[in-house]
């Protein structure tokens, strides 16, 4: 009795712990949003959302032809080598349209035998290079702004709004059914549209621009969508929306390049448990059959 007690008390801590951590959790990111003013954030359409989603090849490669002519000016993609973009699950572009690409970039090699750091021909393996050596630089050309690597950018951002703390409760559990995981892209996709004339009343900093998705609604960087600014290839509309769903779609995969591959080992891990479950309840009624 006093170890079953021992171990119910333990049981009983450990589950208001997690309680805690939850009630913590909603409460410092209902917090952090009333802090910033977080706007509402529609949810979009995603071809790679729910647990069979998978990305558009096609929207893929609109969205790097986004990222290379409008985003890659200010914002870098470290994360991300060019070989990748060839690979599947990704934009799956052709071997040799990737070594092209690489080519087309001056890369930072060495030392050389004299020691000396040198410029040359990019290749598949090397890393997509940023527009800037460092912060630093990055921030002078950028009057003091640094415009972040794009890398893990929907991984790091979210859709917030300013929510009680019982709302956002429900909302994480009804959110894990669906597997909803996509906030992030709903949020940079909210912000890439976002751009308008702001209230009359509002006055904004000098060198700042209105956002309706960015906490507090002012932000540094200027409306980087133009309608007809890129022309596709494949004949998509040249809409702002198109731009940034695009881009968006390439910056969801450029943080999970693997999305798909680990979507279809999660179905076959969870059919293969339910399969050792139902074989496990009936090893346990024929083992038990002859003691009842």
């Amino acid at each position: 009795m006093r170890g079953n007690f021992k171990s119910t008390s333990t049981l009983v801590a450990r589950t208001k712990g997690l309680m805690g951590g939850a009630l913590a959790l909603a409460l410092g990111a209902t917090a952090a949003f009333a802090a910033g003013e977080a706007a509402h954030i529609d949810r979009q359409s995603w071809s790679f959302a729910g647990v069979n989603g998978r990305f558009d090849r096609a929207q893929l490669q609109r969205g790097f032809q986004v990222y290379k002519e409008v985003c890659a000016t200010c914002h870098g993609l470290k994360r991300i080598n060019f070989r990748n973009l060839a690979e599947p699950g990704g934009p799956e572009f052709s071997a040799e349209g990737v070594k092209g690409l690489a080519e087309s970039y001056r890369v930072e090699d060495g030392p050389n035998d004299q020691g000396k750091m040198f410029q040359r021909a990019g290749r598949p393996s090397d890393p997509i290079p940023s527009p800037y050596k460092n912060e630093q630089e990055a921030r002078a050309v950028q009057n003091g702004a640094y415009p972040p690597d794009l890398s893990l950018i929907t991984k790091a951002r979210s859709a917030g709004e300013n929510a009680s703390v019982f709302a956002t409760i429900g909302s994480m559990l009804r959110d894990i059914p669906s597997g909803y995981q996509e906030g992030g892209a709903d949020y940079v996709y909210a912000l890439l549209t976002g751009y308008a004339n702001p209230p009359a009343d509002m006055k904004l900093a000098q060198g700042m621009n209105y956002n309706q998705a960015f906490p507090g609604h002012q932000i540094a960087m200027v409306p980087p969508l133009q309608p007809g600014q890129i022309k596709y290839e494949d004949g998509s509309q040249g809409t702002v929306e198109q731009y940034a769903k695009d881009v968006t779609a390439f910056l969801a995969w450029a943080g999970d390049p693997k999305l798909e591959e680990r979507k279809r080992m999660g179905v076959l891990v969870i059919l293969y448990l339910l399969i050792t479950a139902v074989l496990v309840y009936f090893a346990k009624r024929r083992l038990w059959a002859k003691v009842h």
